[in-house]
């Protein structure tokens, strides 16, 4: 998944500022403890970290974005 892409579903299922809030701020376990922007920028590949938000949130990502 391309990190645009990534953004683009983010911001679809969360809305544009939530989306950025939750990036930066919710430490999510199946990320080792990190939020989404510091996997991210560690390197972690962007389905890994989506795939991690869908476990998060799964009554709120609906299942054509899964």
């Amino acid at each position: 998944m391309r990190l645009t892409d990534f953004w683009t579903r983010l911001e679809e299922v969360f809305g544009t500022a939530y989306a950025h809030s939750i990036a930066a701020d919710q430490v999510l376990a199946e990320l080792g403890g990190r939020t989404v922007t510091q996997a991210l920028s560690a390197g972690e590949e962007t389905v890994v970290v989506w795939r991690a938000i869908c476990a998060a949130y799964p009554d709120r990502v609906p299942s054509r974005l899964r």
